[in-house]
C-alpha cells in the first residue's frame, strides 16, 4: 500500500537533502522537495518516481524570500507531512567578523535563521496531525566556534537551540524532534563558502576521509525508524579523523 503522507526536505537539489530524498525513496516515502534549482529537483524527481513506487513533488522556493515560503505552504495546504527535514543552509566567507562582507552575512541570517525557523512554524500544524517527526541540521560550529566561523557558528548554534525549545513546547503532541550536527561533510558546502573556488575547497578535505552525504543521511534514517515512544533528541556525527571543530588528523 502507497503511504498517503510526505516528506518535507528542505535543500533538496544536493547533498544531504538530496541523500536523504534518495533514502526515503527507497523507504517508499512520499516526498516534497525544495530548493531554488528546479532543474536539478525535476531530474531527482523523475529518477526517484521511475525507481520507487512513490509521488515526489518538487517546488523552486528561494528560501531567502519569507512571501515564497508562505506561498508554497498555501499550496500544499492539503498535504499530509509527517517528517519535515529543515536542511537548507549554508556558509559564505571565511574571515575576521569586522572584515566580512554584510551581504554574505544577511543571505546566511535570512536562510540558517529566517527560513529555518519559518518552514518550522509553518509546518508544524501539519506535524501535529500525523503526530510527525522534525530533522533539524544542525553543525559542529553549532557548539564549538571557529576563526572565521562567527555568524555561520552563531546561526547553527540557533538551530541547536530551536530544536531543544521545539522539544519543549511540542512535549505532548507527539511530535519528535532531533538535531542532526555533522562534522565535516564532503558537499557543496565549501564550494559554496569559497565562492566556488574549487581549489580552496578541495583543500578542507585533503588528507582524511570526511564523512558523505549518505552517512548523514543514514543517520537520519536511523533516528526516523525509532519506535515512536523513542526520541533521538540530539545527534553529533563526525569522521574519525575529525575530534572537533578544528581538529583534524590529516595524513602528510
Amino acid at each position: 500500500m502507497i503511504s498517503k503522507t510526505f516528506a518535507l526536505i528542505t535543500g533538496a537539489s544536493s547533498g544531504i537533502g538530496k541523500e536523504c530524498a534518495i533514502a526515503l525513496a527507497k523507504e517508499g516515502k512520499n516526498l516534497i522537495l525544495l530548493a531554488r534549482r528546479i532543474d536539478k529537483l525535476e531530474e531527482i524527481k523523475l529518477k526517484l518516481e521511475k525507481e520507487n513506487s512513490i509521488k515526489v513533488f518538487a517546488y523552486q522556493v528561494d528560501l531567502s524570500k519569507i512571501n515564497e515560503i508562505e506561498h508554497f505552504f498555501k499550496a500544499i495546504e492539503n498535504k499530509e507531512i509527517d517528517i519535515l527535514i529543515n536542511n537548507a543552509g549554508l556558509a559564505l566567507g571565511k574571515t575576521s567578523f569586522e572584515d566580512y562582507n554584510w551581504n554574505d552575512f544577511n543571505q546566511m541570517i535570512d536562510i540558517n535563521i529566517k527560513a529555518f525557523t519559518k518552514v518550522a512554524q509553518l509546518t508544524i500544524p501539519h506535524l501535529k496531525k500525523t503526530k510527525g517527526h522534525i530533522i533539524n541540521i544542525s553543525s559542529i560550529a553549532g557548539i564549538e566556534a571557529y576563526e572565521g566561523g562567527s555568524v555561520y557558528c552563531g546561526s547553527k548554534a540557533f538551530v541547536k537551540m530551536i530544536s531543544k525549545s521545539l522539544r519543549i513546547d511540542l512535549l505532548g503532541t507527539g511530535i519528535r524532534i532531533t538535531d542532526i550536527a555533522p562534522g565535516a561533510v564532503n558537499t557543496e558546502f565549501s564550494k559554496v563558502r569559497f565562492k566556488g573556488d574549487e581549489n580552496i575547497a578541495k583543500s578542507v578535505y585533503k588528507g582524511y576521509t570526511p564523512l558523505d552525504a549518505k552517512d548523514v543521511a543514514e543517520t537520519i534514517i536511523f533516528a526516523l525508524s525509532r519506535p515512536k515512544s523513542v526520541n533521538l533528541e540530539y545527534i553529533l556525527i563526525m569522521p574519525t579523523n575529525q575530534a572537533s571543530a578544528t581538529r583534524i588528523f590529516k595524513e602528510g
